[in-house]
């Protein structure tokens, strides 16, 4: 036992960056619109990201490089180069920066439901105290610059938001034959394939990639910890998934449509399960956006690092001033209550276009020797990231889509 929490580590962070407020509201309004029906959806979307972390986490651990300096250095066209650091720095620093907004205010959201709302007026401008607060919590742990300190925050604060939502769905009492039938027999019902490819682009992301080739090297050094990193990345995504499903399983106990984010649910459970379930759920959306408003950041920083060559170190000013200004950028749209659409739509392209390439490269580079030796993928491994990089393809088809208005789907 003290081994296996000794080796826990990158994985919950990872399962915390993709567990933000964006995915619980999908997960919320897909339990409510559909009920049990989408939940393969999300065993779908879990067993390709375990396939995608565990490629990444393989590429970080043997080259000791992050996946961002590897694409600088591999890619020896020097148009494409380009292309790739500017697509990429585009994609996760300011589209990062651009949802970071919304990972604070989930959190926010979380502690409004409980405190109701802080807000404080100076002249023309009213700000959000709770906004604040959670920056300052997420700058002082980023601001320390020490690997283990963070780790072991986020996995608390994982283990509160995974304890938070599970109790949530038992406390509704689902119908269990119902739940697995939901789970394991894919069902397309009317209206719902937005909505399904909506809960794989929330679970399936980009940055993930990036954040964990990183992180794996900081906790481990030597090849003979790969089966370590497999079992972390294993048991930190099924969680991750399970705790999406849990916001699928509540939600879909709503008896009323009117539900249009976690926070209403929250509000909504109150009077069928008591106050008890108002709270439980308000804690694990504070800690689903207080968990992503960290890792938003530190990817950034280690993106922007690995692309331009900069010193990698949690505690270099370089490092320091990528993730603060997301952070600072996050606080003041947050607090302020800006709506910066134009910035989030650039960020949603970016992200689009860049995922199915991020894919087809991740695979590329698995599959070079001088990289990874005799741990380059197998043809398993390659027809499983082939199938997901098809997937990656229609969700940026989808993206395209919603942003443009094309009317494709």
């Amino acid at each position: 036992m003290k081994i296996l929490f000794k080796n826990i580590g990158p994985g919950p962070l990872v399962a915390a960056a993709f567990i933000g407020p964006g995915t619980v509201t999908v997960c919320t309004l897909a339990g409510v619109g559909f009920g049990y029906a989408l939940l393969w959806a999300m065993v779908i979307s879990t067993i390709a990201t375990i396939i995608l972390q565990e490629m990444s986490a393989r590429l970080g651990i043997v080259s000791q490089k992050g996946l961002a300096e590897i694409l600088r250095l591999e890619i020896k066209n020097p148009v494409f180069k380009v292309l790739a650091i500017v697509l990429t720095l585009s994609a996760i620093v300011i589209g990062n920066a651009a949802y970071e907004a919304g990972n604070i205010s989930g959190a926010v959201l979380g502690l409004e439901t409980i405190f109701g709302i802080q807000r404080v007026d100076i002249n023309v401008f009213s700000f959000n105290v709770l906004s604040l607060l959670v920056g300052v919590i997420a700058f002082a742990l980023l601001y320390i610059g020490n690997y283990k300190i963070l780790e072991r925050s986020l996995i608390f604060l994982v283990i509160l938001m995974s304890l938070a939502f599970l109790c949530s769905a038992v406390l509704t009492k689902p119908n269990v034959i119902k739940v697995l039938q939901g789970a394991f027999i894919p069902n397309f019902p009317k209206g719902g394939l937005l909505t399904v490819i909506g809960l794989i682009g929330t679970t399936v992301v980009p940055y993930n990639l990036f954040l964990h080739a990183s992180l794996v090297k900081e906790k481990w050094h030597r090849v003979d910890d790969l089966k370590y990193a497999r079992k972390d990345t294993v048991i930190a995504v099924v969680l991750g998934g399970l705790v999406s499903m849990s916001v699928i399983v509540a939600a879909a106990s709503m008896p009323s449509t009117e539900i249009s984010s976690v926070s209403d649910l929250a509000l909504g459970l109150e009077p069928l399960f008591g106050s008890f379930s108002k709270y439980v759920l308000a804690i694990g959306l504070f800690a689903a956006g207080i968990t992503s408003a960290i890792t938003a950041p530190l990817a950034a920083a280690y993106v922007a690092t690995g692309c331009l060559g900069w010193d990698a170190n949690m505690r270099s000013k370089k490092f320091r001033f990528v993730w603060m200004l997301v952070l600072v950028l996050g606080v003041c749209f947050s607090s302020l209550n800006i709506k910066a659409i134009t910035i989030i739509k650039f960020a949603q392209i970016a992200n689009g276009m860049l995922l199915p390439i991020i894919v087809a490269v991740l695979l590329w580079m698995m599959n070079k020797a001088h990289i990874l030796g005799a741990h380059k993928n197998n043809i398993r491994q390659n027809v499983l990231g082939f199938v997901i990089l098809v997937l990656s393809m229609l969700l940026s088809l989808v993206v395209f889509n919603k942003v443009f208005h094309l009317g494709l789907i």
